[in-house]
């Protein structure tokens, strides 16, 4: 039997309890910043040496400059060896992956060279990129589909995974999404060596992917040393639902949602009651055939909670003010109830449109922002692979008109040379 957590925006306590429940979830990486930053140090001062010696502390596995990098073979027998159905799926979760993204490409304003304009914007790829993909509980094929082809439809000349374990699916899913090289290491040292470079791993211009805590600390305090998609927590869903909704789909995506691990988040916010009555019933009866029960229910008790709302408009507040990760509208009208919604990572439109269909197929990246991070970023896609370069072009005579104005805010910063660099041009 599993309890969710009730709160009523109602209660006169609901703001405490409610403020208390969110900040629970928030990835903090507090405790464990001292022991990730040895582990920077190290791997910027010692490199490879101390790369394989993390690397066998923690994933018990011994290399050596040899044996970090998979080659290239190894993929593609991965690919061969796999089940014909696999290759078919993740095939064909490949295509669809690319045509939303080639979608976003177009929208990028894609300009190699200005149109005899004076101020304007050229856009360049990203040199370098390097994935990372989890690898320690569980195998994680989509997570490379979802990072490597927005990067290669950008036009990434070299795409560097970094992985602690290699299956044959997520090789396959590698060779499948255009990886260059693959290096069998993991956690925060592997994060270290693609920000700073070893003997071995390439450095890299930015780096993607979600990772455990440790990674995430990791790429939180290599900020500026390399760019960064963005900073994720534990994985989230939040449904609104009303009484038209079925409860037997909400109770089976929460559970979708829990069995991630023990630190994922997965809510309902409902205006019924009986609903979220039925809900939880559903819940009991479908944990019992699910094939990681024991996760999926330490994770409801932990992190489930369902909140009573007395109308729509309150949910809606209040998913805005949670910015989940991933915003399923179980709703009569979902479409209209969306114009509504300002920040989510992606947001799911009635019964049929569930998260798991995103996490694998639907198109759209499924590295989103979570722990309320939707506020301010946005999911992974061609825009974090390509770099925007303000191009300024004058002639004598555009120069001539705007150099009086800027001379003179020159002046009133003190800065007396810039405005001489610009008056000297028009004597000439």
């Amino acid at each position: 039997m599993v309890t969710l957590k009730k709160l009523r925006t109602t209660d006169a306590d609901f703001e405490i309890r409610f403020r208390q429940t969110v900040a629970g979830k928030e990835a903090s990486a507090a405790e464990i910043e001292s022991a990730v930053l040895a582990i920077l140090r190290e791997v910027k001062e010692r490199g490879d040496e101390a790369l394989f010696a993390y690397t066998k502390q923690f994933d018990r596995i011994s290399l050596d400059k040899h044996s970090v990098g998979l080659p290239r073979e190894d993929m593609e027998a991965a690919y061969a060896s796999i089940a014909s159905e696999d290759r078919e799926a993740l095939s064909l979760a490949a295509e669809r992956i690319e045509t939303y993204h080639r979608r976003q490409y177009q929208q990028c304003s894609w300009k190699n060279s200005p149109d005899n304009e004076s101020v304007s914007e050229v856009f360049r790829p990203l040199r370098r990129v390097g994935l990372y993909v989890p690898g320690g509980k569980a195998s994680y094929p989509s997570s490379v589909l979802m990072t490597a082809i927005p990067a290669r439809v950008a036009g990434v000349e070299e795409i560097v995974m970094v992985s602690p374990g290699h299956s044959p699916q997520v090789l396959a899913a590698a060779r499948i999404g255009g990886v260059s090289r693959i290096y069998r290491v993991g956690g925060a040292q592997a994060i270290a060596a693609l920000a700073y470079g070893t003997e071995s791993v390439p450095r890299v211009d930015k780096i993607v992917g979600p990772g455990n805590r440790y990674v995430e600390t990791a790429k939180r305090l290599l900020f500026g040393a390399v760019g960064l998609d963005m900073l994720a927590g534990p994985s989230e869903v939040l449904i609104i639902a009303d009484d038209s909704a079925v409860p037997a789909f909400a109770a089976a995506d929460l559970i979708a949602q829990a069995e991630h691990d023990e630190d994922a988040v997965a809510a309902i916010i409902g205006t019924s009651e009986p609903f979220l009555a039925q809900v939880e019933r559903e819940v009991c009866n479908q944990l019992s055939r699910s094939a990681r029960r024991d996760i999926a229910a330490k994770s409801l008790e932990n992190n489930g909670v369902m909140i009573y709302v007395p109308s729509m408009h309150d949910a809606i507040e209040l998913a805005n003010r949670i910015a989940p990760e991933h915003l399923e509208l179980m709703v009569r009208a979902p479409r209209e109830i969306l114009t509504a919604i300002t920040a989510a990572g992606a947001v799911f439109l009635g019964d049929f449109s569930p998260t798991a269909v995103g996490d694998y197929i639907a198109g759209p990246s499924h590295v989103l922002p979570t722990a309320g991070t939707a506020r301010f970023f946005s999911p992974l896609g061609v825009s974090d692979f390509i770099r925007r370069m303000s191009v300024i072009e004058l002639s004598k005579i555009e120069l001539a008109e705007l150099a009086p104005k800027a001379a003179r805010i020159a002046r009133l910063e003190g800065l007396d040379a810039h405005a001489r660099a610009l008056e000297r041009r028009l004597k000439y």
